[in-house]
């Protein structure tokens, strides 16, 4: 899913490497006196040697080391929550330290430093400008941030994806009953009807009414991927602005917003960054930002554009933001192309093996330009919560389960970080229980 770089919003590819090379864990290793003997610190791993052109399953295997998984473990579920590397995990326990101390406003100050330099990191890595980049706690608060902050009322229309997270088109139902506008909905169909279909739906469903078109780049339900760039293109067409929620792209697709122009784009750093909790981000286009006011006012905002303002929030965790700067760079050293495509390898693993087992229902599309990285399946005739704590307490894999009448079952989300050899353990497990039961 690489795209061309191109714009004036794109950042110089040295500068983006002087980035890289500032508040990383190389500055935590550089003062004995910040390293703290224990547990991250005595498991450190070595540093990731550079990505091959083709990368084996040795490097990955080095990748995993990355992080303080147990080598028993079989984490499936990066569309909830990941895991983060040594590095970030340095980075964030050094920064606490500090802060703490010396919580001297001189302290504070380097650490807003830093924060900015996040920003910055942030921008290269979606391509776009660090004064169109605020830092939030995750998607949800994003998300809100854009519910809350649009001027909209009676006569006014939102079009949402029924398949959006609740989180999402909660808030927009909410807020219609509220203010007085009005939410169409666009329904999802299973399996994957093809990006035209989506197209054309979305294009039916607005009108000279439409303000805002609200949409997942991918669901976290099915792994259903929707044609981004061709919705927010309608969206502009009709005058309307576009969200794209990324909780579920950003961290494991290579996103260029500068080619996707979304009006609004969001994420979490705690899903497929691979960054520490309660950090996450809104992208406000430069051309929308008169559009949309803080739903906080208070102190300590960015420095730059329009996180000024929207990001002034209060007192923040300053060592969350710069360690999700360090999450940042630990996946660009890897590169995006690269961990996007190992991602989809595994999971069009998981959704072929799956397929070949006797009573299985997979709802994941097979075709990979329609998904994500995100497999969900009906386990025949077990029980998928008890299949899903078998698979934790016996054979220590890690799924979630899906409830509910919509395409119940078992979700399995795979990331660089995983091995083929844990997707193997994985259908063996499923197969032996579909065989003998829980």
């Amino acid at each position: 899913m690489s795209e061309p770089r191109s714009g004036h919003q794109e950042m110089d590819r040295r500068e983006f490497a002087r980035l890289l090379g500032l508040g990383g864990s190389a500055a935590v290793l550089a003062d004995p006196s910040t390293v703290l003997d224990d547990v991250a610190t005595t498991r450190r791993r070595a540093q990731l040697r550079p990505t091959p052109p083709s990368p084996d399953e040795a490097f990955w295997e080095e990748v995993r080391r990355q992080f303080v998984l147990p080598d028993d473990l079989a984490f499936l579920n990066a569309a909830n929550l990941c895991p983060a590397p040594t590095p970030v995990l340095d980075v964030l326990r050094d920064r606490t330290r500090q802060l703490d101390r010396d919580p001297s406003p001189a302290t504070k100050t380097k650490l807003q430093d830093e924060r900015e330099i996040t920003r910055q990191r942030l921008a290269a890595f979606l391509r776009v400008t660090p004064e169109e980049i605020v830092l939030t706690r995750n998607t949800s608060e994003a998300n809100n941030l854009v519910s809350s902050g649009l001027k909209l009322g009676p006569g006014d229309e939102v079009v949402i994806f029924s398949d959006n997270h609740p989180s999402n088109n909660i808030a927009w139902r909410e807020k219609a009953a509220r203010f007085g506008f009005t939410v169409r909905v666009v329904q999802q169909l299973n399996p994957h009807p093809g990006p035209d279909y989506y197209v054309d739906a979305f294009a039916r469903a607005m009108t000279p009414n439409t303000r805002v078109v609200a949409f997942t780049h991918v669901t976290n339900s099915v792994g259903d991927r929707l044609p981004a760039k061709e919705i927010c293109a309608l969206a502009r067409e009709q005058g309307a602005l576009s969200l794209l929620d990324g909780a579920q792209s950003f961290g494991v697709f290579d996103v260029n917003l500068t080619d996707v122009r979304p009006d609004f784009y969001t994420g979490s750093a705690h899903k497929w960054p691979c960054g520490p909790k309660e950090t996450g981000l809104l992208y406000v286009n430069r051309l929308a930002q008169d559009r949309i006011a803080p739903s906080v006012y208070s102190l300590y905002g960015g420095r730059v554009g329009v996180s000024r303002t929207l990001e002034a929030m209060g007192q923040r965790d300053e060592a969350a933001m710069i360690a999700f700067g360090e999450a940042v760079a630990f996946e660009t050293r890897i590169g995006m192309d690269v961990i996007e495509r190992r991602s989809l390898e595994l999971t069009r693993a998981l959704v072929d093996g799956l397929s070949r087992l006797d009573g299985v229902k997979v709802w994941t599309h097979p075709d990979q330009g329609r998904t994500g990285a995100v497999v969900s399946f009906r386990p025949g005739s077990l029980d998928a919560r008890k299949l899903v704590t078998a698979l934790y307490d016996k054979d220590r894999i890690v799924a979630t389960v899906r409830g509910g009448e919509d395409r119940p079952g078992v979700r399995l989300s795979p990331h660089f970080y995983n091995l083929h050899a844990e997707v193997d353990r994985t259908l063996a497990a499923v197969k032996r229980y579909l065989a003998s039961g829980i």
